[in-house]
């Protein structure tokens, strides 16, 4: 198992401790990590441009002159695609861009992200991270503290002073164990988790 220390909000090593490793210690598969970013972005999508095609657009039903004799190029429609007002050649239509994974590879996908931070020594654990009030200061702090600036912290559950308080630091993100994700795992250069976050993530997943 994978022997990690352990910081306070003061940003002094208090102890030390071990990483399941059905969790954070498994091959990373790069495949489905890529996988898993892809999909996410996807399912993101809106998917409602549209554009028009010349069967769509207004008009143009007139052939604009005689096929010969004219000494122009031979034209059926002013809604043709070289026509200025013109329909668009292959238009984008309303579509779905969604895909689906299978639940095993969605989870080898966030295990290998957070094998990969542990890999990489940006992953720090807290004892814990509690604020007595709402403060984006004492927030502030704690991230110094650390010396980390993009980063993710990740919450066992919902803590309203912790998630407003970091709220409008930029590239400082908050979530809950249950609500990670493999592209904000990867997004931030660093990982922060408080002890009893890794205990839930490790319920789940292990």
């Amino acid at each position: 198992m994978a022997n990690v220390s352990v910081y306070n909000m003061e940003g002094n090593e208090v102890g030390t401790m071990e990483l399941n490793d059905a969790v954070f210690g498994v091959n990373v598969n790069e495949h489905l990590v890529h996988m898993a970013v892809v999909r996410q972005l996807a399912n993101n999508r809106q998917g409602t441009q549209k554009a028009k095609t010349r069967s769509e657009v207004r008009g143009g039903g007139r052939k604009p002159w005689r096929q010969k004799g004219t000494g122009h190029a031979r034209q059926g429609s002013t809604r043709s695609p070289q026509w200025t007002g013109g329909g668009v050649v292959f238009a984008p239509t309303p579509r779905d861009y969604s895909f689906k994974m299978n639940k095993k590879e969605r989870r080898l996908a966030l295990k290998s992200a957070l094998t990969s931070r542990v890999q990489e020594n940006k992953l720090i654990v807290l004892d814990e991270l509690k604020l007595d009030a709402i403060k984006t200061k004492d927030m502030k702090k704690v991230l110094d503290n650390l010396k980390v600036n993009k980063a993710l912290v990740v919450l066992n559950g919902d803590d309203n002073n912790v998630t407003l308080s970091a709220r409008n630091i930029p590239d400082v993100m908050t979530a809950s164990a249950n609500t990670i994700n493999v592209y904000d795992i990867l997004k931030y250069n660093t990982v922060i988790v408080t002890k009893t976050a890794v205990a839930s993530i490790e319920e789940v997943y292990a």
